[in-house]
């Protein structure tokens, strides 16, 4: 049986019952992982499968399609990593139409009663859900009074003063202050997924890069980067990167191109983890191809410069976050994100 489900009405369901969390998840942050370690330390004690719930596309996304919310992580890598903590079930919801009109009291009726038969529900800090934002921890109290279930909200997670947030993971990446961001995330900031065919424009300049989509959703930077590529052999490989739309060349959706230095290999289908590590520039629109192939030349100079400050520093500190792969690594991630990607 999958541990994924997207339909409300269709998949897995928990007749003996279920601890459940609820949340956005974006990130998958210090926060995020408190929460759902908590169900499932809750759930092994109760004999009860632990179920993660989320929406996909966030509702974010889909009452704002014309400037949607920047992601810090993609759907896949979410499912992947609620798995990867355990969570026996994940629901990735599909928020749509018909589901943006449900009231706070009709989602817990069919999904947390009648589907999951919750006998636990946990949120964050100010949870709300349902049409109009209507539902809260109140809502989920008094109906769980009634249906049988504990309702509760864990405490915010503070890491040295500051409250960890996805908003202010966002911020920190957008002021490319990498190790903040990996501080609070528990990891080092990576985005992740399989390699793609693309124009081979790069290769024809010199440049050959790794492609990474991003299905129709926003991430969270845009510019040239100092990277690690991760998930080619036993260690990470230096690597220079471009996040945006290749405003030189007209491009429309996002991509992520990652040049691996001293690298010749096919890697298309492969899945990969690109690590950032240091900003160096904003993407920019370059009069012609020359003029944009000798500033690559000058960022892949600035690249591994940056990355060999970064490895002499790991090296140097022990208390060094871990590589994306290993925090999040496993069998069910890979599993997970076959599944997803299946399911998307």
């Amino acid at each position: 049986m999958s541990r994924l489900f997207r339909d409300v009405d269709r998949g897995t369901r928990c007749p003996h019952g279920s601890v459940v969390c609820i949340g956005a998840f974006d990130g998958l942050h210090l926060g995020h992982r408190a929460l759902v370690r908590h169900t499932v330390a809750r759930a092994r004690a109760l004999g009860v499968p632990a179920v993660a719930l989320s929406f996909e596309p966030l509702p974010r996304e889909f009452f704002a399609p014309a400037a949607p919310p920047p992601r810090l992580l993609l759907p896949r890598a979410k499912a992947a990593g609620l798995l990867a903590l355990d969570a026996d079930q994940v629901g990735l919801l599909r928020f749509n139409g018909e589901l943006s009109r449900w009231s706070g009291e009709e989602f817990v009726e069919r999904v947390l009663v009648e589907r999951l038969a919750a006998r636990e529900v946990w949120v964050g800090p100010q949870f709300r859900f349902g049409k109009a934002r209507g539902g809260d921890i109140a809502l989920l109290r008094r109906m769980g009074e009634a249906a049988g279930f504990g309702a509760h909200e864990i405490e915010p997670v503070h890491l040295d003063g500051e409250r960890v947030s996805s908003t202010r993971i966002r911020e920190t990446l957008l002021a490319g202050d990498f190790a903040a961001a990996a501080r609070l995330l528990g990891r080092p900031y990576a985005i992740g997924g399989h390699v793609v065919r693309g124009r081979q424009l790069g290769r024809t300049l010199g440049f050959p890069t790794a492609n990474l989509r991003f299905g129709g959703k926003t991430p969270a930077l845009s510019g040239i980067y100092a990277t690690w590529v991760h998930g080619i052999g036993e260690r990470p490989r230096p690597s220079v990167s471009s996040l945006g739309t290749r405003p030189t060349v007209a491009g429309v959706e996002p991509l992520l191109e990652a040049h691996l230095f001293d690298f010749d290999g096919d890697l298309y289908g492969r899945r990969i983890e690109v690590e950032f590590v240091a900003h160096l520039r904003a993407e920019l629109k370059f009069p012609d191809l020359a003029t944009l192939t000798e500033q690559m030349h000058r960022d892949a100079a600035q690249a591994r410069e940056s990355l060999a400050l970064d490895a002499q520093r790991r090296r140097l500190d022990p208390a060094s976050p871990p590589d994306p792969l290993r925090a999040l690594a496993g069998a069910a991630e890979h599993t997970a994100a076959i599944a997803a990607e299946k399911n998307a």
